[in-house]
């Protein structure tokens, strides 16, 4: 019979829908502080805290995986969606273009330091208090929602987005928009075309460097602190409280240079404006400088 020929195709199509439709349900015992690396290729990965000592993974496996797993001890576990017959590294391309996306929804002690992975899946992180957190993403976007002592995050493409307060923050992607409304202490941002935009402060340290994205930056120098801003042709705003103190030098070689503090002044011959003053009686220390970009440093209400 002619059926009898499309019964082993449609039992392998059948197969390979329910595979792709395998549910998650995992979980593990773990410490108040347990460290938790998570790493997957496509899909999404939802991070959530919560006040248990435990690790719960939900959601659904794609196809072409291995059967997904939590391993590890109790204050250092590890989820990581690998390729059927593959190692699964970052850079095994064959074996995890052969993946189908993979949801993943996890639950993680409040307290957890995260260690994250992704390439295009969107990241979402969100509720943690304690724990340092790190991301490595491609082309996914990431919203990180979290109190930390150090935050570190290097992406390509995708936008990062942080709420909460990172005491210490390292951001920095190529392509990607940065998006910081609570920046602590110690900052560094770093974009090549991506637009930043962030406050927080007082700074005992900033550093920002872009080469052809928009900056916005508000926020002030802590005593004996340093801000440092560097862009090739991006514009940037730089907003400092009218309470800022400290010295304050800005130049521009070809952009256009306006300030709230002091008048600049230009070369009697050549392009370019500079501007050297000091502001009320702090050690502070606050660097501004582009080459084709346009300059303003504005007095916040």
């Amino acid at each position: 019979m002619k059926t009898a020929r499309y019964v082993p195709l449609l039992l392998s199509l059948c197969i390979g829908q329910a595979m792709a439709d395998t549910p998650i349900h995992l979980r593990h015992d773990a410490t108040a502080n347990v460290h938790v690396s998570i790493s997957n290729v496509a899909g999404t990965v939802n991070v959530s805290a919560w006040d248990r000592n435990e690790v719960e993974v939900s959601g659904q496996l794609g196809n072409g995986t291995k059967p997904l797993a939590i391993t590890g001890g109790n204050d250092d576990l590890a989820i990581k969606v690998e390729p059927e017959g593959g190692s699964g590294g970052w850079f095994n391309w064959g074996g995890d273009s052969r993946m189908a996306p993979s949801e993943l929804e996890l639950h993680v002690p409040k307290g957890a330091s995260l260690d994250i992975g992704v390439v295009s899946a969107p990241l979402v992180v969100d509720g943690f208090d304690g724990g340092e957190i790190v991301v490595n993403t491609v082309s996914g976007k990431a919203r990180i929602n979290a109190r930390t002592p150090s935050l570190k995050v290097d992406s390509v493409s995708g936008n990062v987005e942080l709420a909460g307060h990172a005491e210490q923050a390292d951001l920095q992607t190529v392509s990607g928009d940065i998006l910081a409304p609570v920046l602590g202490s110690d900052v560094k941002l770093q974009t090549v075309s991506g637009r930043i935009q962030g406050s927080g402060g007082p700074w005992q340290k900033l550093t920002l460097s872009t080469v052809s994205g928009e900056v916005q930056l508000s926020g002030g120098v802590a005593a004996n602190g340093s801000v440092g801003i560097d862009s090739m042709s991006g514009d940037v705003q730089l907003q400092l409280p009218a309470s800022a103190a400290g010295t304050l030098h800005a130049s521009s070689f070809s952009g256009d240079l306006r300030s709230d503090f002091g008048t600049p002044t230009k070369p009697e011959h050549g392009p370019g404006s500079s501007l050297d003053v000091r502001i009320g009686t702090g050690n502070g220390h606050i660097n501004v400088e582009t080459f084709s970009g346009d300059l303003r440093i504005r007095k916040q209400d």
